[in-house]
Formats: structure tokens, sequence, C-alpha cells
């Protein structure tokens, strides 16, 4: 069974040696046969169709050299050419390579048509004829026929996203979203040309594979598609009139939903122009905002604003209504007679057509249309013309009075603004004398010139005259009675030669409307009565203070000052006693008197006249040296309900309080020191109570202030202050103090201050310089003013220089002497009346300017009437004063 098994294994190899080596031998034939050799060596070559191809015919025979004839031909048994020389390269072509011992055929671009069988053949030792063939198979590979990469769809409609593909074989086609299938169903619809999503919506948005494969093939191609919801803009309505107002600025904002976002577009409609391309007009595509920088009247139109995306657009018109500003075109001053009706027009333009109303200069209401409640006179009439944007306002006054003479106001506003313009109601009236009526009479003495001065109030303006006992002075020549006319204002200059010059004169005023009078009293001056009574109030052993009772004085003539003198008892002579003089309003104080002294005083009062006789004799002696009087504390004190307790002042800071006090009399001796003592305490049912322990006294040498430093906050201080001579301390001062509430409420400055004194001075250096720049432009400009009364002064005489010397001050130690009698001056003595400023009238022609503003309401002013006056003798002339005085010192 072995040697069975090991024969059939030797025979079995033997067979399989044999095949080998028949094999090896057809091989080797095979090698040595000459044939023709195509590359690639696959027979069947499977190219996708646009592809090229090359194939390489090669001849494997002993000798190459004796190949000829080598050539390709095509499916249908044509030879194929190679390339012609200098011409772009044929679909197919056959070039020589390899040295010439290869021929290849050459595929540009692949088509279907070129499918089918290639030959290769040629000739060997020109007998043998060598054959090779391939098979070329074609076929249509995956192709994105229509399959954009970004999808942008409407948003509520049936879309189609697109993805159509060429394959042959043909492909199949499925789609994914995020890596997931849609299967077709519902809202989804695989069609041959895409995927179809019915009734699309924002929330489609994405990104979508498109997958096509070929099964014959293997091939599979995936296409991602980017979809994206599209929205139509949707502008949100515009108001359907805006304003804008001529001259100013304009801007609108135009809003639009939409997706992409959508640029906008303005467009004025009456003329279609694109509003970006117009001067002064500006639009933001992006923010869809509209400006006009100055708008004018033909901006007038219809605007509209375009939404636009690629999805389509939207629009929204609105009309720009242009405002024309109000403009008075007419306002024209009146004169109008008293009593009579006054028709005050004005006119106005604008769009749409201003209202009209007029205002009361002083006034802040304006008048309302028709009858006016507050004075039925008054009727304010309107007349509107919209189609011209006019308007007419008329202010009908009826029996006008004096008093509606002024400045009127006409105010003409619609919706663009407000314009005004001022006119004047000029009345005419009869001369009338009434800021006369309450002057007093006219004072002089010693055939000193007096001057009366007379003003009508009058329009048109009055002529003057005076009378003298019911004759025209102009008619009397008499030489002591002088009249000087100026202007308005007559001037009668009196020189009292012998007293029937002392009486009543007339000035009578006339104009076209009618006539007046006033009668003017000239009286003679006299010197006051005697003082009828002075009693000591306040004595001390230096000094006393005097209250003294004025004797009568008549209106007009008021006293100039008081004057004192006194001696020492025990002498009898008067003639050694000492002098001095008070004003009227000063207090009356004697000081440097000893003490324990007895004194004489006696008392006389001053006009411009001279010096009353002496009288209110008094006797009194003065005390003997003592401690000084109490301390007056400079500080206001604040309101206490308990009438009996000290007063109550609050410090500014909540840690230190500046205690001031005036110096009291020393009583004889000087006052070296005063002592504050200080400390905190409280009120327990009405009684104070101090905390002893945290007093605080302080010696302070010759002072009048101490400031009080590291105080508690809200707490009260009970302060006491004494002065100290050589005597001792006076009676203390009392005074409650309440620091601030927790810090200061004023803010505190460390820096040094400036004394009273200092601060007086400085006051008085600035009122001096103020009166001679003051002087110096009334000199330069009006020949007035101290300066130019010292350049139009001529030389004087001897007599004049000695009257001056005779003249002493009111306020010296020893009484003046009377003044001198002085001669009638060259200038005319200036009138003392509150005169009226001058009636300017306004053209009743040229209408006046717009106003910029309304004109401001003015505070109600003092009546420039003081019945309260006064005499003054400057040397030359009597001069009269009485309230505010226009023009020069002069007597009335």
């Amino acid at each position: 069974m072995a040697a069975q098994y090991g024969r059939s294994i030797v025979s079995s190899t033997a067979v399989m040696m044999l095949l080998v080596w028949m094999t090896l031998l057809g091989m080797v034939h095979s090698q040595n046969q000459p044939r023709l050799k195509i590359l690639p060596a696959s027979s069947v070559q499977r190219k996708p169709v646009g592809h090229s191809l090359l194939l390489t015919c090669r001849p494997e025979v002993p000798d190459t050299n004796l190949i000829s004839d080598l050539r390709w031909n095509d499916n249908r048994n044509m030879t194929i050419l190679p390339k012609p020389a200098g011409q772009s390269s044929p679909l197919i072509y056959t070039e020589s390579i390899a040295g010439g011992t290869a021929l290849a055929l050459i595929f540009n671009s692949l088509q279907e048509s070129m499918a089918g069988t290639y030959f290769c053949a040629a000739s060997y030792s020109v007998t043998e004829k060598l054959n090779a063939a391939v098979v070329v198979e074609t076929y249509v590979a995956i192709t994105w026929k229509d399959a954009p990469t970004d999808q942008r769809p409407l948003m509520g409609t049936d879309y189609i996203v697109r993805c159509e593909v060429t394959a042959n074989p043909p492909a199949t086609v499925d789609w994914l979203r995020n890596g997931d299938q849609i299967k077709s169903s519902g809202r989804y619809v695989i069609e041959n040309r895409g995927l179809l999503i019915k009734n699309i919506t924002e929330a489609d948005d994405g990104v979508y594979t498109c997958r096509a494969a070929v099964m014959a093939t293997g091939e599979l191609k995936n296409r991602e598609i980017r979809v994206e919801v599209q929205i139509m803009p949707q502008v949100q309505r515009l108001p359907l009139v805006m304003d804008a107002v001529e001259g100013q600025s304009f801007s609108v904002m135009c809003n639009a939903t939409g997706k992409p976002v959508p640029e906008f577009q303005w467009i004025k409609k009456g003329t279609q122009q694109n509003a970006a391309d117009l001067d002064r007009f500006s639009v933001n595509s992006i923010t869809g905002q509209l400006d006009i920088s100055t708008v004018e009247q033909q901006d007038h139109d219809n605007y509209a604003c375009i939404a636009r995306n690629p999805a389509g657009q939207s629009d929204s018109v609105m009309k720009l209504n242009v405002l024309i500003r109000p403009k008075i075109i007419e306002f024209i001053n009146i004169t109008v007679s008293e009593n009579e009706e006054a028709v005050f027009v004005c006119k106005a333009f604008g769009r749409p057509a201003p209202e009209i109303t007029f205002r009361r200069y002083g006034t802040v209401e304006e008048y309302s249309i028709g009858l006016q409640v507050s004075d039925d006179r008054i009727i304010l009439e309107q007349s509107t013309d919209d189609e011209k944007g006019e308007t007419v306002g008329t202010l009908r006054i009826s029996k006008l009075a004096t008093t509606d003479d002024g400045l009127y106001e006409c105010i003409a506003r619609n919706r663009g603004d407000v314009a005004f313009k001022v006119g004047h109601i000029t009345v005419e009236y009869r001369p009338i004398f009434d800021h006369l009526k309450a002057l007093p009479p006219v004072y002089t003495w010693e055939e000193r010139p007096a001057n009366l001065s007379c003003f009508a109030q009058a329009i048109p303006n009055a002529t003057i005259e005076w009378r003298f006992n019911d004759r025209r002075i102009q008619d009397l020549y008499d030489q002591n009675l002088h009249i000087e006319t100026e202007g308005l204002r007559s001037d009668l200059i009196i020189t009292p030669r012998d007293r029937r010059y002392y009486t009543a004169y007339k000035c009578v005023a006339n104009n076209r409307l009618g006539s007046a009078e006033h009668i003017m009293e000239l009286r003679e001056a006299r010197i006051p009565e005697m003082v009828p009574q002075a009693k000591p109030r306040i004595v001390s052993a230096t000094s006393i203070t005097f209250d003294i009772m004025a004797p009568p004085v008549e209106p007009g003539l008021p006293l100039t000052a008081f004057s004192v003198q006194w001696k020492e008892q025990f002498q009898n002579d008067w003639n050694f006693a000492l002098n001095r003089t008070w004003s009227p309003d000063s207090p009356y104080i004697v000081e440097g008197l000893r003490p324990q002294t007895a004194y004489s005083f006696r008392f006389a009062a001053r006009n411009v006249v001279g010096l009353s006789q002496w009288g209110a004799y008094v006797d009194q002696s003065t005390p003997r040296r003592s401690e000084p009087e109490t301390p007056r504390i400079l500080h206001t004190p604040i309101q206490d309900e308990e009438e009996d307790s000290d007063p109550i002042v609050t410090s500014p800071y909540a840690d230190h309080f500046d205690m001031r006090w005036s110096i009291p009399v020393d009583n004889g001796e000087p006052i070296d020191m005063y002592r504050i003592k200080y400390c905190p305490g409280t009120k327990v049912n009405g009684y104070w109570t101090e905390m002893e322990e945290h007093c605080i006294e302080q010696d302070i040498a010759r002072m009048t202030n101490y400031e009080m430093r590291s105080l508690q906050a809200d707490t009260y201080y009970r302060i006491e202050l004494m002065a100290h001579n050589a005597i001792g301390f006076s009676k203390p001062a009392h005074v409650l103090m309440k620091t601030a509430r927790g810090i200061d409420v004023v803010l505190r400055v460390d820096s040094p201050t400036l004394s009273s004194a200092a601060v007086i001075g400085i006051v008085i250096g600035s009122v001096v310089l103020l009166l001679l720049v003051a002087d110096l432009l009334c000199c330069a400009f009006g020949n007035l003013g101290i300066l130019a009364t010292l350049c139009r002064k001529t030389k004087r005489s001897p007599s004049d220089l000695d009257d001056e010397a005779k003249l002493g001050s009111l306020y010296g130690w020893r009484f003046p002497l009377p003044y001198c009698s002085g001669s009638l001056i060259k200038e005319r003595p200036p009138s003392p009346l509150p005169l009226p400023p001058p009636i300017v009238k306004l053209g009743a022609t040229t209408p006046l300017e717009d106003e910029k503003q309304p004109l401001n309401t003015p505070q109600p002013a003092a009546s420039p009437l003081k019945v309260n006056s006064s005499v003054e003798y400057d040397g030359r002339v009597v001069h009269s004063r009485s309230g505010e005085i226009i023009g020069k010192n002069s007597a009335v």
C-alpha cells in the first residue's frame, strides 16, 4: 500500500514537471515570435467621457529596424493621422514616441462616440503582418447639472432645492440633512429636479446634502447645498404728513423688516428723483434715515421710502409739509387823537397762515380774539387767507386815552415758529401839568435869583408862556424877570429886588388840542425856628448822646444840620464854648468830655438860609470814671419762644464760631482788654444748665472779634463777654450760640481776610474813582460836571475870593459864617423838574424790523415824582430839588 502510494506520487510529480517544461518552452517561443504590444496591457480600457486617454503600441521584435508602416486604426478601421504641424490638437491623433520605435494614440477628450475597438498594425520584414487590438469603453461620470451650492428660497412658498445629476449609467440620488437621510413624505418630496419643500419657513435654513451614486461603476458623489430662507422686506408705515420748517434741518427714519437686511432708498415722487442725488439731501442706505440739511419751499412733496433685498421690495409714502415761518410784512405806527378810535393793523405771511395776537408792552397777557373782558374798549379782529398764507390782525381801541400811548407787540405764530414786531401808538392830547402839581413852592432870599421851570406834557408839543399878575411877562419888559426857553422847557429866572416878586406865577401851555395852566409860587426863605427841646439819652464819663426835637419846617425848605455849643457851667461866656455840627440823620453824640464835670449845652438848627437862634438849654454833669459800658454783640439773633431768655445766634460752622462786638464807651479810662467765656450746655424746663468742666475763658487784648475753635457740632454754647479798663470789668453781655449740624454749611476759608477798615477804604476808593471817571466823561462829551465848571469859570474878583473864604464847613467844630450873596450868573439855572424822557415819534410809513424775541416785561419802577424836596444855594443861584432831577440843579 505504501509502495503503491509512493509510485503515484512519483508519477504525478513527473507530469507536473513535464507541463512546466512545456510552458517554459512555449514562453520562450512566444518571446522570440514578432508581435505588437499595446500599453496599458489590459485588453479593455474603460474611461469616463471627457477624460483623456493615452494608448501606446510598441513592437516586440528581434530587430526593430525591420518594422514599417506602424499605424493605428479607429473603430471604423480608418487610419488615425498624426497631429498636423502648427495646428491645435484634434480630439484624437497619433504621435511617434521612444525615438520612433513606438506609436501613441492620444484621446484629448473622450466622447461616447469614440467607444469601440482600436487596432494597431505594422509590417515586419516586409512580408510579416503584425496586429494588436484594444477595446475602449466610455461611460458618463456623475455631473452636477443644476445644483447651486447657495440657494435662497422665499419664505412661505413651495421651493425645490435644485440638484439635477447626469451620469451614464444613470445615477440614483438621495438627500441628507445634518447627517440624517430625508425621506419623501409630508413637506419633503424628492423629485428628479431636486428636493421639494412645501411652505418653506425660516426653520428650514441649513445645509442639505445631495448624494448621487452609480451602482454599475461604484461612483459616489456628495453636493452640499446651503439653503437660506429669505423674507421679503416690510416697511413700517410712515406718518401720512410730516412737518418741516423752512430754513431748519429735517430728519426722518424709515424702518423695515426682512432677510437679508434690506437696503433703503428714498424717492421724491413729484420728480421721481433719487433723494440721495439731490443737494442738501443725504440718505443712509443701511439705516434708512433721510436728512435734509436746510429745508426749502421746493422740498414740499411726497416722498417714498423703498426697502429692497433679493426677496423683493416694499415701500411707504409720506407727505413732507414745509412750514414757512411767520414773517410780519406790515406793522405801521399810528398817531391818533385822544377820545378817537385807534386802528392798529398787522399783516403776516407764513405756511400755514399764522395766527396774530397783540400784547401791550409791560404786560404778559396777550389780547384774545374778539372783545376783551378786561377792557371793553379793545377789540381784536383777524382775517386769514389760507391760499395765500396771509393773515391780517386788527387791534381796535375806542375812546383812546393817554394811557393807551406806548409800544404794542404784534405776535404771529404758526407751527413753524413765532415772529414779533413792535409798533407804537402815539396818542395826541391837550397839555397837562400833572407831573408838577405835587411840587412844593420855590424859596429864595436876599435877592438871590430863583429859577421856575415849566414843562407841559402834550402831544403835539405845547408852547409855553408866563404870566405875572395875569399879564404876559414878555410884555412887561421887567429886567428882574427873564425867560429862557430850550426845547420843550421854559425857565423863568426871577431876581426878587423887592417883596412884590414873592408871589404866584402862572405857566400857560397851548397846542392845537387845547391849553392848560399851572400856578408856581415863589416864597421868601427864612432861617429855622429855635430847637424846642433836647434831652440826654446816654450819659457816660466822657460822652453824652442827645435826642434832639427838630423845629417845624416849611415844605421844600428842609433842615441841613444841627449844631451844639457846650461849656463848663462855671464859665459864663459862650464865646469860649466848643462847637459841633451833625447832619440830621446822624447820632447826636458829644465826645471828649471830662468825668465828674458839669456842662451847659445849647442847640440850634440850620437850613440853607442860615443858623437859627440858640435854644433848648441843657445842664448835665458827667459821672465819675468807672468800668466800661457793656459791649454790644454784633450778631443777629433768631426768634426764641421765651421772651426773657438770652438771644440765640447760630453759627454757620459745626466746629468754630467767629464772635464779634462793638467797642463800648470806656467811661474815662481806655479799654485794655476783653474777657470772653463760653460753656456748652442745654436747657431743661426753661433753665440753662452749663457743663462747667468744659468752660473756656480767654482774655483778649484790644480786639473786637474772637474765633472760638474746637466746638462740638449741633451744640448750644452760652457766651459771656466783658470789657475791662483800669477801674474794672463792665457788666457782661450774654448770648446763646448754636453750632451747625454735622458738617459746615458754609465753605470755610482759612486764608486771611481783610479788616473792616480795609474793606471800607477799598469801597470808598472805588466810588471816588468811578465818580472821577464819570466826571471826565461828562466833561468830554457833554461839557458837564465839576471839571467842565472849572474850565468855564472866569477869573474871579477879590471880593469873590473873600466870600469863599467866609464859607465854613457844616461839620466843623466852629460854626460857619452865613453864606454871602452872589450875582446872577450868565448861564441859565437848570431845572429840577422830574421831566419825562423825550417822546420819539416813530415813522408812520416805514415798518419796524422783525424782533428776534418778544419784549421783556419791565419791573414796576418807583414813581419818578417824589414829593420830598430841598432848597440849595451854590453861592450864585437858589436851587430847589425835588425827586429825580433831569438836568442840572435849579429852583422850581
